[in-house]
């Protein structure tokens, strides 16, 4: 029998390095993007690099500048309406964006193409933002502003980020042309699907719930044979009342096959249903 022995935590300074450089990083990413996919083709995708998009536009100011006179006194106005303490990282990436958009500003037009540039411009700044969030951080903005007018207003938190990145993609639409406000909708969908993606990647596993009269049998199969945890839960019959036990087990994507081959050869009448299972954190999958 091979011996398992528990991963011994990273020391909490290294773990800090790791976020700020995190932060870092994915600010450039999200930088980088605006500037040589969004800005050059008027793409304004929401949050406050899409206010800087139309007010340069509009007014000729400098992106960055606004970027930094929306973002720094948002994060403070956060601090003081929400009672909260974003964190030094948060304030890190409210000032560091507009810095690195400030830097990459020169940088050439990767794309002529707008619609090329609303998608690619839309996954970096995903990709950006997706890192920031593994480095338990944001870059401040609407987000705030969103999380304050939740404060004040009965409205889901998620509903409230929308109502504010919908007005600003209908002001594009309005101050640059009905084409420029769908390719910003484009943009914001793929930043959007972008961050699940890098918070969540490809290692969806399967929850399985296993209902079955050899409960012991299938059991004994899933922990020796799979080598997988099973959780035993209570249950009850919704026609007949009559109490059943529940096998629920969390297993990778490449075992469901040889899961349901095993237990329906165990017991051909079993009844199971499988969930895809996201950020599974345990003994077996991720352990951070």
């Amino acid at each position: 029998m091979i011996a398992k022995y528990r991963r011994e935590p990273a020391p909490r300074a290294l773990v800090t390095i790791l976020e700020y450089t995190l932060v870092l990083i994915g600010s450039f990413f999200v930088a980088l993007a605006f500037n040589v996919f969004l800005l050059p083709h008027e793409i304004a995708s929401g949050g406050v690099s899409g206010i800087s998009t139309i007010t340069k536009h509009v007014f000729d100011w400098e992106p960055s500048i606004v970027q930094w006179a929306l973002n720094v006194p948002l994060f403070f106005a956060g601090v003081w309406i929400l009672g909260k303490n974003f964190g030094l990282k948060t304030l890190v990436g409210t000032v560091i964006l507009p810095f690195f958009v400030f830097l990459t500003r020169e940088w050439p037009v990767a794309t002529a193409d707008p619609f090329l540039g609303a998608i690619f411009g839309g996954m970096g700044v995903g990709l950006g933002i997706g890192i920031v969030f593994r480095g338990k951080a944001s870059t401040g903005g609407v987000d705030l502003a969103a999380q304050m007018f939740h404060k004040f207003i009965p409205l889901p938190l998620g509903i409230c980020v929308a109502i504010f990145d919908g007005m600003i993609v209908i002001t594009a639409a309005f101050v640059f042309s009905i084409e420029q406000g769908l390719y910003a909708l484009i943009s914001l969908f793929i930043t959007s699907r972008t961050i699940d993606f890098v918070q969540v990647g490809l290692n969806t596993s399967k929850n399985v719930m296993i209902i079955t009269n050899q409960v012991e049998e299938v059991r004994q199969v899933l922990l020796n044979d799979v080598d997988r945890g099973v959780t035993v839960l209570n249950g009850a019959g919704g026609y007949t009342n009559e109490d059943r036990k529940v096998l629920m087990c969390v297993i990778a994507q490449n075992e469901f096959s040889k899961v349901t081959q095993t237990v329906k050869r165990i017991d051909p009448e079993a009844f199971l249903v499988a969930m895809n299972a996201t950020e599974v954190l345990g003994e077996g999958f991720k352990t951070t």
